[in-house]
């Protein structure tokens, strides 16, 4: 087998990571958000979870105190540190692993659900479908696979038109600089909802909904088919 040095580097960006974990060290609503998509999961005490791309660990830490077994698991060591401090301050036990999509750790079929939010887009579209592949594999048969990401849901003559309203709603809604908005297009690898689509029911997940709301952000509920279901 070849040698992995032709393997993706997801750690090209870590330069960046303490002034972007400075924007997501805010009190908002973000905990109110997180345990609403949870208690919408079913989030059961006892179930294995992980949030992949963890962040600042809100949803993470929300997961923890509904009873679940949280693996938080982020490339950036100062989102981890920002994932310990959320625990800490909410008294709950984390796991916390330094890793990214092509690179966490896990037992085959051992997750009830895992989560991913904003953290696809920084993968080109090959290494996207490995890191699906890979959650995937770590799902225990029937379990889920929430995953929120900034993607595009128009064809290609519309994308002026849709980054414009999306660098106008990130900067109005959530303080983001327009530097940011054009470092994200430049630099990153957000990709169209469709092929998103594609690559997660090639992988073998069922689509259960796909939801498209604000500009560029798209949300998808998946499933991974039991044994003799078809996805």
């Amino acid at each position: 087998m070849l040698a992995r040095d032709w393997y993706y580097t997801q750690r090209r960006r870590l330069g960046l990571d303490s002034a972007v974990a400075s924007i997501y060290d805010r009190h908002d609503d973000s905990d109110l958000r997180a345990r609403a998509a949870l208690t919408m999961l079913g989030v059961q005490p006892g179930w294995r979870v992980a949030d992949i791309g963890c962040g600042n660990g809100v949803l993470a830490v929300e997961a923890a105190l509904m009873g679940a077994q949280v693996d938080a698991i982020d490339i950036s060591p100062a989102m981890l540190a920002l994932a310990k401090i959320q625990a800490s301050d909410r008294r709950v036990a984390l796991r916390t692993q330094p890793a990214g999509l092509l690179s966490f750790a896990y037992q085959p079929g051992s997750y009830d659900l895992i989560v991913s939010e904003f953290a696809l887009h920084h993968l080109p579209d090959f290494w996207k479908a490995v890191a699906l592949a890979r959650i995937h594999a770590a799902l225990k048969p029937g379990a889920s696979f929430y995953l929120r990401d900034i993607v595009f849901v128009s064809m290609p003559d519309g994308v002026d038109r849709d980054v414009e309203g999306w660098a106008d709603f990130s900067i109005k809604n959530h303080e983001f600089d327009r530097d940011s908005v054009v470092t994200h297009m430049r630099d990153e690898y957000s990709t169209f909802g469709w092929v998103i689509e594609r690559m997660l029911t090639d992988v073998g997940f069922t689509l259960v909904s796909a939801d498209y709301h604000a500009p560029l952000h798209g949300t998808y509920l998946l499933r991974k088919p039991k044994s003799g279901e078809q996805s």
